[in-house]
């Protein structure tokens, strides 16, 4: 004797070699001997073998349609056996009735189960409901096919164009156009953004990984709307100096200012002039609320999304030829150049002039400095503030920049077709950055020392074993040298800043603090701002890494000169772009190598790099810490 019986879901069928009442021993097809509970036997019967009558059952199966099956169901629970003498007119022969069994159990749709063996038919409402979501199911599979199908040959499905940019950055896996770019990319090996850009749908890649930072970070665009012009106060006393910025030619938010007057007796006071937009932004304005958004300007080869409208900046931003509303740090100087004291005020500051670095640095530098040089406006002034800076840098016992590494300045022209790149290498540590440098370092710590005495909440900036946070406690900067650091002095660009000089502005005016002590919105402002800020600056580094290149396809460098940093991964020379080198034999840390560059691929801002020749041995030569590879 035969059973047909239910194990874990499936049906098999096996010999019987006992029959305990409760229990069975059967030996199935494979030769295996489980142990059925009666409860589990659906048919017993003698012919045909086991394994012939699955096969055949599965093969009649197929013919029989479950709509009619389903009309000729009784309306009550019913077996299987029943059902099989209705539908053949007869007493089922075993295949038979296991047939109608398997197409039972294979049409859940139609019929419910209610035990073993045992179904009812599913209620007509219920059913046509069943059949529509089935009949969407089959039209969305082949809305999928097709639509992949049309990527896959280099044509954008109409459905593509509303949605591309959440498909491309933020991808809804519930829609269908999810899962037919998913599938095309599945089936072609390419990815989602070198599809959509063989379809034409990407007008160019340095758009597509900005726009992915758009949709990010500005998803409602990066213009600021119909914004009342904050005002400046009418009785700001006016400053009796001559103001001049030192900055690179395309900065439009020129933040600070420097003047030197002499005093009598000997010795001088140096003026550190900051730009207030804090004078006219409050915090609970609508302009406030913006900028409580966007926290920080964002910088980018080429281009800029300011954290203030330029009209704003364009008011308080401390241009030549007029009087700019300031936050002023004096430093009284002696002729040592020992700070003898210093004041804090508000005023009217004449700012007579913006030097500009590619103008100054050729007639200002180590070079000029030692021999003489010629002369010019301000050099005066220019030496004076260095000769002090050298002095503020001894006495902090720390370099304000660091001498070893260079920065690079990236200028695109947009007049060429999708930008043309100029790389420019910078070195670090001229006389002109240990000035600024200096200067800040003062008097943001300065600044930050006077909120701490008076216990006036700030946000302050802190090293302790090489680590850097930001905090409301005034603690020390290791990597500075100073006790305490307030970031304040660039209040057009930094949200923190002008937070501070909020903060600031209300303790030299006698009032209280607009964030008093365990404020949760200066708290939260400090978490918001940390995050974000590091979010722009890995934004930057990686626009900088797609134009390095974008440089190197524009130039038709094949083979370029590299510093090894560690193991695999090389710097190019000319070039703040690492890549990895799997080929490179073991070579010490700056060991100079020729390296191959090919198969650039701007969409995933990915090159390959092949190891050519060794040039040279280790040496002191340009910095390529580690730490400026991001991980």
């Amino acid at each position: 004797m035969h059973v047909l019986f239910e194990e874990d879901g499936a049906f098999k069928a096996g010999t019987m070699l006992a029959d305990n009442a409760t229990s069975l021993q059967i030996e199935t097809s494979t030769g295996k001997r489980v142990k059925v509970k009666a409860a589990n036997v659906l048919l017993r019967f003698a012919a045909p073998a086991p394994s012939e009558l699955l096969d055949c059952a599965e093969a009649e199966a197929e013919d029989i349609d479950p709509e009619f099956l389903w009309e000729v169901s009784p309306d009550a629970e019913f077996g299987f056996e029943d059902l099989a003498k209705e539908y053949f007119g007869r007493t089922a022969q075993p295949v038979e009735a296991a047939a109608i069994l398997l197409r039972l159990h294979a049409a859940p749709i139609y019929f419910h189960r209610k035990g073993k063996g045992r179904f009812r038919k599913a209620p007509p409402d219920i059913l046509k409901a069943a059949l529509a979501g089935l009949e969407k199911k089959r039209q969305q599979a082949l809305a999928i096919e097709r639509m992949a199908g049309e990527l896959k040959s280099g044509v954008l499905p109409a459905e593509f164009a509303p949605i591309l940019k959440p498909l491309l950055y933020k991808p809804d896996r519930n829609r269908l156009e999810t899962k037919a770019l998913e599938l095309a990319c599945e089936e072609s090996g390419q990815s989602a953004a070198h599809l959509l850009a063989r379809c034409g749908a990407l007008p160019s890649s340095h758009d597509y990984h900005l726009d992915r930072f758009l949709f990010e970070f500005f998803p409602q665009g990066t213009g600021f709307g119909e914004v009342e012009a904050p005002r400046v106060p009418g009785d700001l006393p006016r400053a009796e100096v001559r103001a001049f910025s030192i900055d690179d030619a395309a900065t439009t938010e020129i933040d600070d200012a420097f003047s030197v007057m002499p005093l009598e007796g000997g010795g001088w006071r140096i003026g550190i002039h900051i730009a207030a937009p804090g004078l006219g932004i409050r915090p609970d304005s609508a302009l406030g609320e913006i900028v409580r958004g966007r926290l920080s300007t964002v910088y980018m080869p080429g281009r800029k999304i300011t954290m203030l409208p330029e009209e704003v900046v364009e008011r308080f931003t401390l241009s030549a030829g007029r009087d700019c509303p300031a936050l002023s740090l004096y430093l009284e100087v002696g002729p040592d150049y020992a700070v003898r004291g210093s004041s804090s005020r508000v005023e009217l500051v004449p700012v007579a002039a913006n030097l500009r670095h590619h103008d100054i640095e050729p007639v200002f530098n180590e070079q000029t400095l030692s021999e003489g040089g010629p002369d010019f406006e301000f050099r005066r002034e220019l030496t004076l503030l260095w000769e002090f800076a050298g002095v503020l840098e001894a006495g902090r016992g720390k370099p304000a920049a660091n001498q070893i590494n260079a920065e690079y300045g990236f200028h695109v022209d947009w007049s060429a077709p999708e930008g043309r790149i100029d790389i420019v290498e910078r070195r670090r540590g001229s006389p002109l950055d240990k000035l600024v440098s200096e200067l800040m370092i003062v008097a943001n710590a300065t600044w930050g020392r006077l909120l701490a005495e008076a216990q006036v909440t700030a946000i302050y900036r802190v090293q302790n074993g090489g680590k850097v946070r930001m905090t409301t406690a005034a603690l020390s900067h290791e990597g500075l040298g100073v006790d305490c650091y307030a970031w304040a002095s660039s209040p057009l660009r930094r949200y923190v800043d002008l937070l501070n000089q909020w903060q600031l502005l209300a303790h030299l005016s006698g009032e209280a603090p607009i964030f008093p002590a365990r404020s949760e919105a200066l708290l939260s402002a400090m978490r918001d701002f940390e995050i974000t800020y590091a979010a722009y600056a890995e934004f930057q580094r990686g626009m900088e890494r797609y134009w390095c290149l974008r440089w190197l396809l524009q130039e038709g460098v094949g083979e370029a000169p590299a510093r090894v940093v560690r193991e695999s991964l090389v710097r190019l020379e000319r070039l703040p772009l690492f890549l990895r080198c799997p080929s490179l034999p073991a070579c010490d840390p700056r060991t100079r190598v020729s390296v191959a560059v090919s198969a650039i691929d701007l969409l995933s801002a990915e090159a390959q790099c092949r190891y050519v020749a060794t040039l040279g041995e280790p040496d002191s030569a340009e910095g390529v810490e580690d730490a400026a590879f991001p991980e």
